[in-house]
């Protein structure tokens, strides 16, 4: 079994070195305990009771409770820091992934998939500290056990370790064949719960898509496959891993009894002790309940094993996008964005989602782009904010390539509303200090009452206060919009993208919204990605975009005259006496 991939993660043990130390110091002093208390029985009964001496029996006896007091303190020590290293363990890993996950690009992200992340981070991370707490218990005392039980049955009788000679190596083979068939299964396990939390992430998700289309029973039907999958296969691995337990008695079991049956013989004829007996019972005890602990641990191991691989794989998993050694701090000018040549293509796409973009856009210019749907449009927002890596050509933000400066600071330069509003559970405060967190509450309200946001909040109960639920349900499409434009206005950046982040507003708020918008972004460089001409038919330039290609770039008049995909577009949306 490899179980190198578990202790591979055990790198991140090291805050924990000295508690590990202590636990294998107190494991080696209560196995000692363990094992010294069947030969001090022995002596009570072989030199005690046999001889009546009521003063040896008191001492041998009193010191007995000593060494087992002395190893039960040992052993409820050495419990306790295993489970707090174990725990503390589980956290580093955590922190460990969610920082991985973190530096992801969006390719990344769609490789491995938001389900099984959060599986691993959560899941697979239990399962390897689970039996991490077996590890630093069994792992080291159970050995010792074993090896300690063998040398004192040796020495209490050595005519009698053939049974243990005949019983040991049975349950071996018996532990090896039933892992052998539960090992793949453990690894399916993992597997299976990815695609329960798959389903029922996309069910709660979209509980509002599968209500409007009355789809709940075929999403119980999907979400009951998933989970009949994932009990069947953990029926028939807890089938398999059942035999183990009633075997092990078994074998503890007839090997009591061959002891016994064959020990009274030796003591009939005058070859060995009673007390001797009882001790060598303990000793072939201890050493079968040691492989039992073992066998727990075997037991836990290939789960922990088949998570450990999943761990690290998101931890080796090298992200695409990696800020250079040492930043550029050339700068022509602040807000500058250059595309030079640009092309782009998603893995496994057959053609580019762009090609050949060349453009510049200005601090105190509002730059436009329009085009149909998967024309391109949010592609290019991804490479300015450099959640993707352009494929050839560059991309320049005051005349550095984004591939030469920290993501850092070019995300510090950039106010992003996305396309799809995103809002955390908190206040609405909480919400808009998102952008800057030293933000005080007169630039909330300000940012607020620019982005037409007042009324609303002010409406609410607790105003500012006001708890936004988990992914801002309980506010409307127009509301969380507002909101976001709000956060990113707080911000005060360079450049702002608004990646259609006007289209849920009516055209009165949407016109009320570019007004109040106009003297605050001012001084920046501005992107406004949109599917309605009248949001971009004022901006300074307009890049029409058609299949990746650029179809044409001017103002609103220039394009008329010139490009016959934004005419095209226009008089779906305009009538002509609008576009006169």
């Amino acid at each position: 079994m490899e179980i190198d991939v578990v202790f591979k993660l055990y790198r991140f043990l090291k805050p924990y070195t000295a508690y590990i130390a202590v636990v294998i110091v107190l494991l080696f002093l209560q196995v000692l305990s363990d094992l010294y208390l069947p030969t001090l029985m022995a002596n009570i009964v072989d030199h005690g009771i046999v001889n009546k001496d009521v003063n040896y029996i008191l001492r041998v006896g009193g010191f007995m409770l000593l060494v087992a007091a002395g190893g039960t303190l040992c052993a409820i020590i050495a419990t306790f820091l295993s489970s707090k290293t174990a725990v503390g363990f589980g956290r580093i890993l955590r922190e460990k992934i969610f920082t991985k996950v973190e530096s992801f690009s969006l390719h990344e992200f769609d490789k491995i998939g938001t389900a099984t992340l959060i599986t691993r981070t959560t899941n697979d991370v239990t399962q390897v500290q689970q039996v991490s707490v077996l590890i630093l218990s069994m792992m080291i005392s159970a050995p010792l056990t074993c090896i300690g039980g063998i040398i004192m049955a040796i020495q209490e009788d050595r005519g009698l370790t053939w049974v243990l000679l005949v019983s040991v190596p049975v349950l071996f083979a018996i532990i090896g064949i039933v892992l052998t068939r539960g090992i793949p299964l453990f690894r399916l396990m993992q597997l299976k719960i990815d695609k329960l939390n798959l389903v029922l992430r996309e069910n709660l998700t979209g509980i509002r898509v599968v209500r409007a289309f009355n789809r709940i029973d075929q999403e119980k039907k999907r979400f009951d496959d998933a989970n009949s999958d994932l009990m069947n296969n953990a029926v028939k691995v807890n089938k398999i891993m059942a035999i183990l337990m009633p075997m092990m008695m078994l074998i503890m079991n007839f090997t009591t009894i061959a002891i016994i049956w064959f020990g009274g013989i030796r003591i009939n004829n005058g070859d060995m002790q009673v007390g001797s007996l009882m001790a060598f019972i303990q000793y072939a005890t201890q050493i079968l309940f040691s492989l039992l602990m073992l066998t727990m641990l075997f037991i836990m191991v290939p789960r922990a094993q088949a998570s450990a691989v999943r761990i690290n794989e998101v931890l080796d998993t090298e992200p695409e996008i990696k800020d250079p050694s040492k930043g550029n701090s050339t700068s022509i000018q602040r807000g500058f964005v250059e595309f030079k040549d640009v092309s782009f293509s998603y893995p496994g796409a057959e053609q580019p989602a762009i090609s050949k973009i060349n453009f510049s856009a200005r601090p105190g210019e509002i730059t436009a782009i329009i085009g149909g749907t998967g024309s391109g449009k949010s592609t290019m927002v991804n490479l300015i904010t450099r959640f993707y890596d352009v494929e050839s050509g560059s991309v320049l933000v005051d005349g550095v390539d984004v591939r030469e400066m920290s993501q850092e600071s070019l995300r510090a330069k950039i106010g992003f509303v996305p396309q799809k509003t995103v809002l955390f559970s908190g206040t609405i405060a909480d919400n808009i200090k998102y952008g800057r967190e030293d933000a005080t509450l007169d630039e909330i309200k300000h940012a607020v009452q620019v982005a037409q946001a007042t009324d609303f909040v002010t409406e609410m109960e607790a105003g500012f206060d006001h708890t936004i639920a988990q992914g801002g349900t309980n506010v409307s499409g127009g509301q969380k919009q507002r909101l976001s434009i709000a956060r990113a206005l707080i911000r005060r950046p360079e450049i702002y993208i608004f990646d259609d982040s006007f289209s849920a507003l009516d055209f009165k708020t949407d016109a009320k919204l570019r007004a109040a918008l106009k003297p605050e972004i001012a001084d920046a460089t501005v992107f406004i990605i949109a599917q309605r001409v009248t949001t971009v038919m004022d901006a300074d330039r307009i890049i029409v975009l058609d299949d990746g290609l650029i179809a044409g770039i001017g103002t609103h008049k220039e394009l008329l005259n010139s490009c016959e995909v934004y005419r095209e577009i226009v008089a779906s949306q305009l009538s002509e006496g609008e576009i006169a």
